[in-house]
C-alpha cells in the first residue's frame, strides 16, 4: 500500500515486482530498493531483473522527464559503457498524479537547441568554456556542448526547468538548482554602486575587472608601510 501523506521516511514503497505496475514505476523502484542512489547498474543487470517486460531501457530512460537523474558514460567518463549510474531520484511516480507527462520533457528540434546555444554564446554557463576548446587543467581534453536542465526555485517556489548550455564535464557534477527568488533578494541587497558594476557585467556577459579592483590588486603587493599610507590617504588622516 502507497502512504501519499507523510515524509518519505513514513512511507511503504510498493513492490517493483509487482506485474501490476508500470514497467516505468517499477523501473523507478528498483532503483530505489535494489540500486540505491550513487551505485552503478548494467543493462543486463536491468534486463535481468525485468525479463517479461518489453523495451525495460526505453522505460528507464524515461524516468529523466521527470527529474530522476541516471547517468551514461556520455555523462560520466568515469563509467564503463555498459554501465549506469543512479544519481538522483525525481518525482515519485508510483504515487497517483506523480506520472503526468513532465512540463520539462526534452524533446527540442535542431532549431531550439542551437537557439539555445546561441542565447548562451556558445559556452558553458557552468565553466566559461566554449565547443572544442582543452580544459586549462587537462589540455588532452576538448569540451564538449550539450543542452541541460537547470532546475530554477521561481520567487513564490514554484519549480521549473530551464534550458541551459553545459560542457559534458561540468554536467558530469550533477543537476544544478537555481533558487532565484533568494538570487534577486542578494542582488536587491547590493548598493546602487555595485548594482551599476553588476549591470555592466551583464550587459557585457563577462565580469570586467574595474579601477577599484585594479587598485587592490596593486594595494595587495605593497609593502606595509606603503599599505598604512594608503589605509591614512583613503580613510583621510592627512587631511
Amino acid at each position: 500500500m502507497v502512504v501519499t501523506q507523510g515524509t518519505e521516511s513514513d512511507m511503504t514503497l510498493p513492490s517493483w515486482q509487482d506485474t501490476k505496475l508500470g514497467g516505468k514505476i517499477r523501473a523507478a523502484l528498483w532503483l530505489e530498493t535494489e540500486v540505491g542512489v550513487g551505485n552503478t547498474f548494467t543493462k543486463a543487470e536491468l534486463r535481468k531483473a525485468f525479463p517479461e517486460v518489453a523495451q525495460i531501457d526505453r522505460r528507464l530512460r524515461d524516468l529523466r522527464d521527470f527529474g530522476w537523474r541516471i547517468d551514461t558514460s556520455r555523462d560520466d567518463p568515469a563509467l564503463k559503457q555498459e554501465e549506469q549510474r543512479y544519481v538522483a531520484k525525481g518525482a515519485e511516480v508510483w504515487i497517483p498524479g506523480q506520472a503526468k507527462t513532465a512540463k520539462h520533457k526534452n524533446s527540442l528540434s535542431a532549431a531550439q537547441r542551437t537557439k539555445i546555444m546561441a542565447d548562451d554564446n556558445f559556452l558553458c554557463r557552468t565553466c566559461g568554456i566554449g565547443s572544442g576548446e582543452p580544459y586549462e587543467d587537462d589540455k588532452d581534453v576538448l569540451s564538449h556542448l550539450n543542452v541541460a536542465r537547470r532546475e530554477v526555485v521561481l520567487p513564490g517556489g514554484a519549480i521549473e526547468f530551464q534550458m541551459v548550455t553545459e560542457c559534458k564535464r561540468c554536467g558530469s557534477a550533477g543537476t544544478k538548482q537555481v533558487d532565484l527568488a533568494a538570487f534577486l533578494g542578494q542582488v536587491e541587497g547590493l548598493s546602487a554602486l555595485e548594482q551599476q558594476v553588476f549591470a555592466s557585467w551583464i550587459a557585457a556577459d563577462q565580469r570586467t575587472r574595474g579601477a577599484m579592483e585594479k587598485l587592490w590588486g596593486i594595494f595587495r603587493t605593497l609593502p606595509v608601510a606603503s599599505r598604512e599610507a594608503v589605509r591614512q590617504a583613503v580613510a583621510g588622516d592627512n587631511k
